[in-house]
């Protein structure tokens, strides 16, 4: 009876434990979001970082000089996308005419459905008085308040990547010296194998968006698709996202090909943005990061399901390394390994 009873208030204990973290996580998104953002720049800056520390160059020079050429990366990038998207909207009116014969179409046939409802099931009492709901709040306030808590986060960042790399030896050295003796070799092997993770992780990442963005290139540039070179990289990182990647992935091209495609050419899109999403999934992946990940197909999306209802489209994206990591951690830490046996493949 005292073991089950022991039991209980163990299970108890967890079940609480595992609701705060929980509400943790989830109220304080923003904070968390922001040093998660951080530190996978600055695991992926660190080899930038450790080659100038080869040549000689003091570890806080190299960590400024990496954040500072990234900065200017971002900078290029949000210029080009930008400088694209300004001259898509000025050809926007070459497409009008055929997007609004699409739309009276649509419209046309919406119509007839009603027409053909209204034979079918009689119409509602129109002597009924319609009852409107009158919504006071103001949505500038909320689009100021989102745009300010932006700011704040994207603010950060730099600073945080930075100080991340700086003080990396330390951070790491004072962590392993957190735990007792006979457990600061596991944790040591914890922190390495997350280390390797990640890196495998966004340096998989981006090769396989490199990839798929190059064929999307090519292919979209000989279908004469408006801004191929543009719609090829938005259609190849995009399809790295989980589950929703690939709708998003063909997407762009149809919605920037409106008025251009033959129907064969919307088939020539599909299949290869279809192709290419499936090769990456199972070639790229596996060979590069299947090995450091080791996650099941139920935990991946239980994770998704629980990161992305968190924190939204962040928590699609963090979700795979954070889940990866919380194995590693299980894996190392005896009474939760059974946890990490059931969470790997």
């Amino acid at each position: 009876m005292a073991t089950f009873a022991a039991r209980v208030t163990t299970a108890a204990q967890i079940t609480v434990a595992v609701a705060a973290a929980l509400a943790i996580v989830y109220l304080g998104k923003p904070v968390l979001v922001t040093i998660l953002v951080s530190g996978f720049i600055a695991f992926m800056l660190e080899p930038v970082v450790g080659g100038l520390e080869r040549i000689r160059l003091p570890r806080p020079v190299g960590a400024f000089i990496a954040v500072f050429l990234l900065l200017g990366a971002a900078y290029g990038a949000s210029y080009f996308f930008y400088s694209r998207a300004v001259d898509f909207v000025n050809d926007l009116p070459k497409y009008t005419a055929h997007i609004r014969s699409m739309v009276v179409r649509f419209e046309q046939q919406t119509k007839r459905f009603e027409q053909t409802k209204e034979k079918i099931v009689p119409p509602d009492d129109k002597n009924a008085v319609p009852v409107k709901v009158q919504d006071n709040s103001s949505p500038l306030v909320h689009y100021v308040s989102a745009a300010t808590e932006a700011a704040l986060t994207i603010s950060f960042i730099p600073f945080l990547a930075y100080f991340m790399l700086n003080w990396h030896h330390h951070a790491r050295r004072k962590t392993v010296k957190l735990f007792s003796p006979e457990n600061r070799e596991a944790a040591q092997q914890a922190l390495d194998e997350i280390s390797s993770m990640m890196r495998s992780f966004i340096s998989g990442n981006f090769m396989a968006g490199v990839v798929m963005s190059i064929c999307g290139i090519v292919v979209f540039g000989l279908l004469k698709l408006p801004y191929f070179y543009f719609v090829g990289i938005i259609s190849g990182f995009l399809s790295l996202i989980p589950y929703f990647g690939l709708i998003l992935a063909v997407m762009a091209p149809l919605v920037m090909g409106l008025g251009t495609l033959t129907p064969t050419g919307i088939v020539i899109v599909v299949v290869t943005v279809t192709t290419l999403h499936l090769v990456a999934l199972n070639v790229l992946y596996p060979k590069v990061i299947g090995s450091q990940l080791q996650l099941n197909p139920l935990v991946v999306t239980l994770g998704l399901l629980v990161w992305g209802w968190m924190w939204g489209a962040m928590g699609f994206l963090l979700a795979i390394p954070l889940l990866a990591s919380i194995k590693i951690v299980c894996d190392h830490v005896g009474p939760l390994q059974p946890i990490g046996d059931w969470m790997g493949e």
